[in-house]
């Protein structure tokens, strides 16, 4: 065997053998090695857990055979050897549960009849990734993947943390679309749920009420997606195709709203546009325009999802078109092309990867976004927000908020579909081995203008709100009392120096464990979502589509419905890990690893096959040429994929506000329960402290990273070198 696959035996004897199988009580070693903090082993031997003995068995068959060589018969006993070991070890974790659950008869089989057993905890982790890796070893000690283990254990480890964390969870609260509330089959209340008027109606078009909830949600994530698509692309072309001026300052006007809580943007916009409004009533004032409710529905949930959402398509569009080769453009120019007719058939084309990506990525967005629709819908009822109150409502109905995750899984799907269709099977490759000194071509005089059009009012909308949002920390009471104070600043975030350094503020807690959260979650997200891009662009192996699929899964649910279903999932055994900051961290890298899959897949579209290939011809492992070849090229995609997950870790609401507990409080959880308690000043402080952070943050991750180097030049350089020299003249 290589001395990767010993090592991968090794840990799988030491999480059997030294290191407790199950989580203990208070993270205590009290009754270790054959207490509830014991070893499988110990526990095995001394007959409190028969069940655990078939995993040990493929230990130590495994071990027998470890002086074998490398061949194909090695490989195939190590492929059944795991895959035994994970269809025992996932057999008795699901059969032996709670009293009185679980799998009785396959229970009995294991030994383990009318017994019941804690949630696993680190040792019987390490054993089942030491099986999985041993399966996907002998995968390659067969030949598959050209037999690179790397490849081979990667796939492994990612179709397992996809199928338990979403997969699974998601499958637990869909499953009770099925049933009644005693457990039992119930097709025909599924089938009413489903086709309910109020989900599919068309009164608005016939009787002049209220469409379906479905009809406005399928609406609204359109037109968002769109427009958030058109001011992503008009703003990279704007800050990476023009000499604007202000370009700093309007790139980082545009990546502020990207680092706001959702629901801080909808009450920026009442304050300015609500009925008692500043710029509603300015309006009625000068132009006698009367006061209105204009910004409580479509309109009202469209602009603060544009707001909220533009810059994502803005950070997916920045590296696409980045990654557009200036020489295949100064070709058409040489042509004889004009700029517009270079745009229209060079550089649009080229860009139709990050464009599809841009809009999926708003669509979904606007689709399981709840925050803005609760503020802002008024009468305009949308699918997040009715699964919203179908979980948390008084008429709780958690058959009814499954059915309606459904219709908004066919709903993202569709757009999935309709994004692999329009791409097709064409060539979008830009970044190859060869080197490119060509420069980009400046953009039409009226595609400059026209998104100069679009996007300074955008720009100064923003730095309005911001205003709005900054200046509300600093007074009494926004919209009433203006006079100056810093008493919220002091309520949340007072330092005590008396007795050495105290951090007495009652936000302070909160945003220590936020960022705690935030810190592990971001890598852990942009590494599992870029290597998944990896996997789907540049390996073939089955099931590749379907794991494209399953990503999307997570976002498309609902944040609520996720968290929920995350509660349903691991509030039991064999995952016991409700009311721990893991349930955090794991919501957070799984709700957010599609962006990082996105980009990464929008980004691997331009880098040419052949570098991996010229990579593989040196002798060079997957491993190698993914972390000196490809990795450099995907900097722009790493930023996207560590930005938005750490930014989200921080901001994000609907997917842990179930997850939250007294230990283990988040920011946006305490400004929720700020905004509740009619705390708006608070509120509006915190997330302007929030807003700080963040912003330091992503500059931390961009000088961290830093940019990718393709070695083109830039224009100063080229015009300077045109110039001809005193001695030539």
């Amino acid at each position: 065997m290589r001395p990767s696959t010993r090592l991968a035996l090794l840990a799988g004897w030491l999480g059997y053998a030294l290191i407790p199988w199950y989580l203990p009580e208070g993270w205590g070693l009290a009754g270790y090695p054959f207490g509830r903090a014991g070893t499988a082993l110990a526990l095995v031997l001394s007959g409190a857990s028969p069940w655990l003995m078939p995993i040990g068995l493929a230990l130590v068959v495994a071990t027998l055979l470890s002086g074998r060589a490398e061949t194909a018969g090695t490989g195939r006993a190590l492929v059944w050897i795991g895959l035994l070991g994970l269809v025992a070890f996932f057999a008795q974790g699901f059969a032996v549960t709670l009293p009185e659950q679980g799998i009785p008869w396959l229970a009995a089989l294991l030994g383990g009849a009318g017994q019941s057993q804690p949630g696993m905890g680190f040792g019987a982790l390490l054993t089942l990734f030491s099986l999985l890796l041993l399966m996907c070893h002998g995968l390659a000690y067969r030949g598959v993947c050209r037999g690179d283990i790397f490849t081979t254990s990667t796939i492994g480890v990612v179709v397992l943390l996809i199928g338990l964390f979403i997969f699974f969870p998601v499958a637990t609260i869909l499953r009770s679309a099925l049933i009644d509330q005693n457990g039992a089959l119930a097709l025909a209340d599924f089938v009413e749920r489903l086709f309910s008027p109020t989900i599919w109606g068309l009164g608005c078009i016939s009787a002049g009420t209220n469409c379906g909830v479905a009809w406005n949600t399928l609406i609204l994530a359109v037109l968002t997606g769109v427009i958030t698509t058109l001011l992503g692309l008009a703003c990279a072309l704007l800050v990476l195709r023009t000499g604007m001026p202000g370009k700093r300052l309007m790139r980082a006007m545009t990546v502020l709203p990207i680092i706001t809580p959702p629901f801080v943007i909808g009450l920026a916009l009442i304050l300015l546009f609500g009925r008692s409004g500043a710029v509603t009533g300015l309006m009625a004032d000068w132009f006698g325009i009367p006061r209105s409710r204009w910004i409580y529905g479509l309109p009202g949930v469209l602009l603060a999802q544009v707001l909220a959402f533009a810059p994502i398509a803005f950070l997916v569009l920045m590296g696409v078109v980045q990654g557009i080769a200036p020489s295949l453009e100064e070709a058409a120019q040489t042509l004889g092309a004009k700029r517009w007719t270079t745009f229209r058939t060079v550089t649009w084309p080229l860009l139709r990867p990050g464009l599809a990506n841009a809009f999926l990525l708003g669509f979904v967005e606007s689709m399981a976004d709840f925050g803005n629709p609760l503020v802002l819908g008024g009468n305009f009822e949308v699918l997040s927000t009715k699964i919203f109150f179908a979980v948390v409502g008084a008429a709780h109905n958690q058959g009814q908020a499954a059915v309606l995750a459904i219709v908004l899984l066919v709903f993202t799907l569709g757009a999935f579909w309709v994004q692999q269709g329009w791409l097709g099977s064409r060539s979008y490759t830009t970044v190859s081995g060869k080197g490119d000194s060509g420069l980009p071509a400046k953009l039409p005089t009226s595609a400059t203008v026209l998104s100069a059009i679009v996007i300074v009012p955008w720009v100064l909308l923003t730095a309005v709100i911001y205003a709005v949002i900054l200046v509300g920390g600093f007074v009494k009471t926004m919209g009433r009392d203006h006079t100056p104070t810093l008493e919220h600043y002091r309520t949340g975030f007072a330092i005590d120096f008396s007795h050495g350094l105290y951090f007495e503020g009652a936000a302070w807690p909160s945003l220590f464990t936020t960022l705690k959260v935030a810190a592990i979650s971001a890598p852990l997200t942009a590494l599992i979502g870029l290597l998944t891009a990896y996997l789907l662009t540049r390996q073939h192996f089955a099931g590749r589509r379907l794991l494209e699929f399953t990503t999307m899964l997570s976002f498309a649910i609902p944040g609520t419905v996720l968290g929920v279903a995350y509660i349903l999932a691991f509030n039991v055994p064999p995952v016991e890990i409700t009311g721990t900051g893991l349930i955090l961290v794991l919501a957070f890298v799984f709700r957010n690893m599609p962006v990082g899959v996105r980009s990464g897949i929008a980004g691997l579209a331009q880098i040419d096959k052949s570098l991996d290939e010229a990579s593989a011809t040196l002798r060079a492992r997957s491993f190698t040429t993914l972390r000196r070849v490809v990795l450099p090229l995907l900097k722009p995609a790493l930023v996207a994929a560590l930005v938005y997950s750490f930014v989200r870790s921080i901001t994000s609401v609907s997917a842990v506000i179930f997850l939250v507990s007294a230990e283990y409080n988040l920011a946006t959880a305490y400004i929720v329960g700020r905004v509740e308690a009619g705390e708006f000043g608070l509120a509006i402080a915190y997330s302007s402290v929030l807003i700080v952070v963040m912003a330091a943050g992503i500059a931390l991750i961009q000088l961290g990273v830093g940019e990718r180097k393709l070695g083109r030049r830039h224009v100063a350089l080229a015009s300077s070198a045109a110039e001809p020299s005193p001695s030539r003249t």
